[in-house]
């Protein structure tokens, strides 16, 4: 179950606690979530939105600094125009019998922003890209909830990039 608010529009509004922490970075990546649950719920094309975005809504800096505008532009676009391969990648990180569809909106967006990123954004590293959308969920979703992201992205992170991440103790082979 998400914590934050939704304005008017439908976007989830983090909570205010939440907006004050991170830099330009952060605030892209909760945008970019925002954008990616609007473009589900309304069904709207994903170009408008993010020009939406762009032009209405990124220089509001509630409580925080203003969004990275090419890092939430870049975020929406790849996860929008990769949709179908993002949520392959999802679902195979979710456990047998469950799909993706049976999540919350709001993390179903928060997922999407993180795999594609570590999918297309291969000049960040993993460990960075896991971490951003860990505080990005503290904004939008309870400790289970946080949980649960931390587990599938990092479970994705160790099948698309296994050069950056190491398997845990327990995944390594006993020699």
């Amino acid at each position: 179950m998400t914590r934050g608010s939704a304005k008017r529009d439908g976007a989830p509004q983090p909570r205010p606690a939440a907006k004050r922490k991170g830099g330009r970075r952060t605030a892209a990546r909760i945008a970019a979530v925002q954008a990616l649950y609007q473009i589900e719920m309304s069904g709207a094309p994903a170009v408008d939105v993010i020009a939406e975005f762009k032009d209405h809504r990124l220089d509001i800096a509630e409580g925080g600094e203003k969004p990275d505008a090419e890092l939430f532009a870049a975020i929406a676009a790849s996860a929008s125009v990769r949709r179908e391969d993002v949520d392959g990648q999802i679902k195979s990180a979710l456990a047998e019998g469950w799909a993706i569809e049976r999540l919350d909106a709001v993390m179903r967006a928060l997922l999407r922003a993180g795999v594609a990123e570590l999918l297309d954004f291969s000049d960040v590293p993993a460990r960075v890209i896991i971490d951003q959308y860990l505080d990005v969920a503290h904004a939008f979703l309870g400790e289970k909830e946080v949980g649960f992201v931390n587990g599938v992205l990092d479970r994705l992170a160790r099948q698309l990039r296994p050069h950056e991440v190491k398997a845990s103790a327990r995944h390594e082979p006993q020699a």
